[in-house]
């Protein structure tokens, strides 16, 4: 089929058209020796990227969105108020004069292969339009033509089937009759379309579900409609389900004031011609913030998108129709808002989910968009959205489980997400592995169908992709460097010839760069890793690699700590590890200076300290054979778990100034507290076996003895998943409470980073024993995303 236009007008004036002239290559040339994908043109990258930076901020303000041909053609049918012999809309009419194909056809710009359904009505309406008011006699003889030609292709399988198109289309067929157009169709494909319809009306009048399905396509129902019935669906807009063409049929119907308003607000914004749904702009808007988080570049764009969720709270808290009306758009505006820190609670949501999945409107994607939202659960009190989680996911596997899942975004690997999402809960996958996943597989035809196909570049383009490509190898690049630099100083502190100690830097400076990726971290991220090694070391060092009498004297050594270890001890593991603490603590203390301008090293000594008592604990415990009680061994393990001086340190780096008293609230002990039960339970349960080996303490047999003996292995781990994720929510809602909280958002988010970290670890295995993550590593550190020129 032609797709060339006479006048190219689907789309409201000043739209970009998508085009993105830069992504004839995508480099990542803000820093040289990046891998690059082979191109024919080498603009210059920095100019490209600011060009892309200026169109998403367009995007962040405001939507954009194609104008429909079906729905245009619907409201040219309505009558005016003053006279039923001539049209309300007669500019809708020129627009359709104006607007047809080469072909005959009345196809949009981004008409798809798969889309002859959906080409086939939008042309019938517009000729029904057409010959309704007696104009255009060579536009509807050619769109005739063009229908016949094609007519076969009505019941296709291969076809996708616009909601509602098996009703609609045979019905529009009988206008035609009824109009007395000559229409010469093949009879079988004609038949055939008649029975589907037969058989799919009598299978929405067995079901009550069906009843707002039956309104939205209530221009397909014919005289069979019950307009009053329809009309109880009418919104305060005066629409019905935001369609234009629904509330154009109604009018055409029941002639009401709230559906002519309407109809004409909506022209009022787009012109001559209306689009598939609107009002759209919050779901459209939305749609973009979600996209730059999903790829890793919202940090750009941190203003406008501030000034967006504002303007969706406040929607949010008026209570507004576009936003409640809609499963999917409350669905993302409950995500996105409470992830951002906004105080929403999940009533909404969780009354929004029983209708949002039934009847014949049913989308997998409203129902994965239902699934994630439901996933933010941070309050106690919140177990219908925990009940409505579990529910959506038992949903979601059996659509997966039945090998055909429908949505609404066209050319979506719609069952990859699922699948994705069921497997990887948001709190268990670290931000950038998230990016490239979400990079690699992104699909920028931001094609939508409903009744019709329509289009927007605020859910997808290739701007987004550009950018989100060009970012994530330039951190990367500066990742590589920063990890060489750690093994520079693994070796320069000796640490590598500690024959007792992982060496696990990669893993260590990985779970920094995987979780707070930005550039001006570095600092934060360094300080991270290094501990993240000290601490490995220190912890082999107490359970296999020393003495009771070199353990006591590392503690010694740093409580004293300007003592000189080549002098004052005799052990070579004990000089070679305290020499390494010691210059590491005052090099992360320098720095913090810098940011903080007061002297933090004391604080990080103590920090350490906090840990060496407790590692000696369990040593002193397991050398008498002391079974502590299951709330003395938690006190103590969350300590010696050994994330206190990965995360506290780094806390200084990453930008807000942290006082003596922030760190001394109660709010900074107990998000420490928080991320390290839940951390050590996630160990203890991947462990169990292993430790009870060794004859170390372990969270399952304490509480299988603690118990009394009468609980066993499953449900003493079962207990433990519970406990974790009650600590992950409480976790979860103190990082994104803002009213009442001392601690700046920045500090906070380290110690989400770290949840994250711990529940993809030790998801299976051993956090460093896992093979699945040498995988993810070097996809994250060492190989560049390379996009073909498409």
């Amino acid at each position: 089929m032609s797709l060339l236009l006479r006048t190219p007008l689907f789309f409201s004036p000043n739209e970009s058209h998508f085009k993105n002239p830069c992504f004839s290559h995508v480099s990542a040339s803000l820093d040289t020796g990046i891998q690059r994908a082979p191109s024919s043109k080498m603009a210059s990258s920095l100019q490209c990227i600011e060009e892309t930076k200026a169109r998403i901020v367009k995007l962040i303000h405001k939507a954009e969105l194609s104008v429909s041909t079906y729905d245009t053609a619907w409201v040219a049918m309505v009558p005016s108020p003053n006279s039923s012999n001539e049209p309300c809309f007669p500019d809708c009419l020129a627009w359709l004069l104006e607007n047809q194909c080469y072909d005959g056809s009345w196809a949009c710009p981004h008409h798809h292969s798969f889309l002859k359904k959906d080409v086939l009505s939008s042309t019938l309406a517009c000729i029904l339009a057409l010959k309704k008011w007696g104009v255009g006699e060579e536009q509807i003889n050619n769109g005739a033509r063009f229908i016949e030609v094609n007519f076969a292709s009505a019941t296709e399988k291969s076809q996708i089937s616009p909601t509602g198109f098996d009703i609609i289309f045979p019905t529009m067929l009988d206008y035609a009759r009824d109009l007395f157009l000559d229409l010469r169709l093949e009879p079988t494909t004609f038949d055939d379309l008649i029975f589907k319809r037969d058989l799919e009306l009598k299978r929405c009048y067995q079901s009550q579900e069906s009843e707002p399905y039956l309104a939205y396509v209530a221009e397909g129902m014919g005289k069979l409609q019950d307009w009053e019935s329809v009309m109880k669906y009418q919104r305060k807009n005066g629409s019905l389900f935001n369609s234009p063409s629904t509330t154009a049929a109604a009018f055409i119907a029941l002639p009401n004031s709230g559906c002519l308003n309407y109809l004409h607000s909506a022209l009022k914004k787009f012109g001559n011609a209306v689009p598939a749904a609107f009002p759209l702009d919050l779901y459209s808007r939305l749609r973009t913030v979600d996209n730059l988080e999903s790829l890793g570049i919202s940090r750009y764009f941190q203003k406008e998108i501030q000034h967006m969720l504002d303007e969706t709270y406040r929607c949010w808290l008026q209570g507004s129709e576009e936003i409640f009306m809609d499963a999917s758009t409350c669905a993302l505006a409950f995500r996105t808002l409470r992830m951002n820190g906004y105080k929403v609670t999940s009533d909404s949501i969780t009354k929004l989910i029983p209708d949002s999945f039934c009847g014949n409107m049913k989308d997998i994607g409203t129902a994965l968009e239902l699934y994630r939202a439901s996933e933010f659960m941070i309050y106690p009190h919140e177990r219908d959205l925990e009940q409505q989680n579990l529910r959506l996911k038992d949903l979601l596997e059996q659509e997966l489980s039945s090998g055909f899942i429908h949505s609404s975004q066209l050319g979506r690997n719609i069952d990859s997400e699922v699948n994705h999402a069921l497997e990887y809960p948001f709190y268990a996958i670290m931000d950038r592995v998230a990016n490239r996943i979400n990079i690699e597989h992104y699909n920028f035809d931001n094609t939508r169908i409903m009744k019709t196909s329509y289009c927007s570049p605020n859910f997808a383009n290739k701007d987004f992709l550009f950018l989100s490509v060009e970012d994530f190898n330039h951190c990367q690049a500066m990742h590589r460097e920063e990890l060489a630099e750690l093994e520079r100083w693994v070796t320069e502190n000796r640490l590598d010839e500690l024959k007792f100690a992982r060496q696990k830097s990669a893993y260590c400076y990985f779970s920094a760069a995987a979780t707070f990726f930005a550039p001006e971290l570095s600092d934060a991220r360094m300080s991270w890793a290094k501990n993240g090694v000290l601490t490995t070391v220190v912890d082999d060092f107490f359970d296999v690699g020393g003495s009771v009498e070199e353990l006591k004297q590392l503690i010694q050594l740093v409580e004293t700590w300007d003592a000189d270890a080549s002098t004052e001890c005799s052990s070579q593991y004990v000089q070679i590890i305290f020499s390494a603490l010691r210059r590491t603590v005052s090099e992360i203390g320098d720095k913090a200076f810098k940011l903080q301008e007061r002297r933090v090293t004391n604080h990080i000594i103590e920090i350490w300290l906090g840990l060496l008592y407790s590692m000696m604990k369990e040593a002193e415990w397991t050398a008498d054979n002391h079974v502590p009680t299951m709330d003395d061994y938690i006190s103590n393990a969350y300590v010696s778990f050994a994330l206190g001086p990965i995360v506290l340190p780094s806390l200084y780096l990453v930008g807000p100034k942290l006082s003596e008293e922030m760190v001394r609230h109660s709010e900074y002990r107990t998000l420490f507290r928080l991320m390290s039960t839940s951390g050590r339970l996630l160990n203890d349960i991947q462990t169990c076996e292993k430790e009870l080996k060794d004859g170390k303490l372990n969270a399952i047999p304490l509480y299988m003895i603690n118990s009394g003996g009468d609980t066993s292995k499953y449900a003493a781990t079962r207990e433990m998943k519970s406990l974790i994720g009650c600590q992950r929510r409480e976790l979860l809602r103190l990082v994104l409470e803002r009213e009442g909280s001392v601690l700046p958002e920045p500090c906070k988010e380290l110690f989400w980073h770290m949840s994250t970290v711990l529940h993809l670890f030790y998801d299976k295995d051993d956090g460093f024993t896992s093979k699945d993550l040498i995988k993810v590593v070097n996809e994250v550190i060492h190989q560049p995303i390379v996009v073909k020129e498409f």
